[in-house]
């Protein structure tokens, strides 16, 4: 998945080391010794390789440098804004322990920050910094394999971001970790980035685009958050093979949409979150190929949310498939006879052609009286609500919404071989059981799915 992009990030290296006109190389510097006074010494083009131990003090790249870290050398920053800042074109910053940055988010400190083209920031580890990375008007930038740990200690509202791009355009960020920040990736006013096999826990958002048209993410994996993603006035956003699972707390969701239209969502996991997806004046989107699964409630919509189509999805296992603030969304739950799969749909099917010969009707009683006294949530995992459920499909008296799946799946659709199903099945041991859970036949799988849920569910109470 990611070769393009480390063939990439080696010819340019190469090419920056090995060019006669470049520069020179410098020799290692010794500890002790001003590491910014070392660079200034250094001609553009010159690759700096620094050796092991801490070097103290911020430290500005004002000129094209190659910057080294050898034996995970520390930049010790003042405390005081940024610990490391680039400021001139095609710089390389490789194998750096960057921490102690300042602490005021006016002035975004950060560990590194980068206000320059066609740059590389390569395994780094940063901790103990407010920003992790922040791209100011940065164009051009590869950001890979990087670790970025917030201020644990702060509250969330006072942290910053781990990658922080702002006005940037045409960026690639791939196979960082971000932890204990406020967001993982907070991209705002930033065009044609691709966040790519990144992975996202304990933070507010796990990746967070605000005015942000025209891009891509793959294959991230966004977890224990308070919300996995939050897409807010964008459009034209593309992503696939990511997993957003286990986003838990007050008002969580595994993504969340504020006014985005024109999107693709394919191929994508969204397992064990309060709401999968929750949408509020979005518009136009399509949606095809994910598995929405064991989420408390799968979809919650506005009613000012329209357009939007489902087709050739799972909804496994969930307890409420949807919750509509309003009377209808004109939403197209199928597209060219092709609907989604509902463990919950009880239908049948005479003719063997694979799909339900009577519509799937999305909607739940308990889910609406709990509208009308929300006391009733108490209740949400009680016999008594799944007996209300029951009673409503054989004797229904309740006209909740007029959303119905006309060409249900009586099988799932066959998603084995999706990467996000894939990563999944490299982590934890639980998270490796509901991966196969999701991919089994429909009674067993949504049987199995609803009893580890349940177990886990449990556990986290306890």
């Amino acid at each position: 998945m990611y070769s393009m992009f480390g063939y990439l990030s080696f010819v340019c290296l190469f090419l920056l080391c090995s060019s006669p006109h470049q520069g020179r190389s410098a020799t290692a510097i010794a500890v002790g010794r001003c590491l910014q006074d070392r660079i200034r010494a250094c001609n553009a083009g010159d690759t700096l390789v620094v050796s092991a131990g801490v070097h103290e003090g911020n430290v500005v790249l004002d000129r094209r440098l190659i910057l080294i870290g050898q034996g995970w050398p520390i930049i010790r920053g003042t405390g005081k804004g940024s610990v490391l800042t680039v400021k001139a074109d095609s710089c390389v910053v490789k194998g750096f322990i960057i921490e102690h940055s300042g602490g005021n988010l006016m002035n975004d400190d950060s560990g590194l920050f980068l206000e320059a083209r066609h740059c590389v920031a390569e395994g780094n580890i940063l901790r103990d910094i407010l920003f992790g990375i922040y791209l100011f008007q940065s164009d051009f930038n590869t950001i890979r394999g990087n670790r970025i740990t917030g201020r644990r200690d702060l509250d969330l509202g006072q942290r910053g971001s781990g990658i922080h791009i702002w006005n940037s355009n045409h960026n690639v960020f791939a196979e960082n970790t971000v932890t204990q920040a406020r967001d993982g990736f907070y991209v705002q006013y930033a065009k044609h980035t691709r966040i790519e096999g990144n992975e996202a826990h304990d933070l507010r958002y796990g990746l967070h685009y605000m005015y942000a048209d025209s891009n891509i993410f793959l294959g991230n994996d966004f977890h224990d958050n308070v919300a996995g993603a939050a897409i807010m006035y964008s459009k034209f956003i593309r992503f696939r093979h990511n997993v957003f699972s286990r986003n838990r707390g007050y008002s969580s969701f595994g993504i969340l949409f504020q006014d985005c239209h024109d999107m693709l969502a394919d191929s994508n996991v969204i397992a064990d979150n309060v709401v999968g997806m929750f949408f509020e004046a979005t518009t136009d989107n399509r949606f095809r190929h994910n598995i929405i699964a064991n989420n408390d409630v799968a979809l919650q919509m506005f009613q000012n949310s329209t357009g939007n189509s489902f087709s050739g999805n799972n909804f496994i296992g969930n307890l409420n498939p949807l919750s509509l603030v309003g009377k209808q969304t004109e939403t197209r739950w199928s597209e060219d006879g092709v609907g989604n799969y509902w463990s919950t749909y009880d239908g049948y099917d005479m003719d063997g052609d694979g799909i339900g010969d009577i519509p799937m009707k999305i909607q739940n009683v308990f889910q609406y009286m709990e509208g009308q006294n929300a006391n009733l949530r108490l209740y949400l995992y009680s016999p008594a609500s799944q007996a209300l459920a029951a009673a409503a499909k054989a004797f229904p008296i309740l006209d909740i919404n007029s959303e119905e799946d006309c060409h249900p799946r009586m099988r799932p659709a066959d998603l084995h071989a999706l990467p996000a199903v894939r990563m999944m099945r490299g982590e934890s041991h639980s998270d490796r059981n509901l991966a196969g859970l999701l991919l089994l036949m429909p009674v067993t799988g949504a049987c199995c799915a609803g009893l580890l849920y349940r177990r886990r569910r449990r556990r986290r109470e306890q």
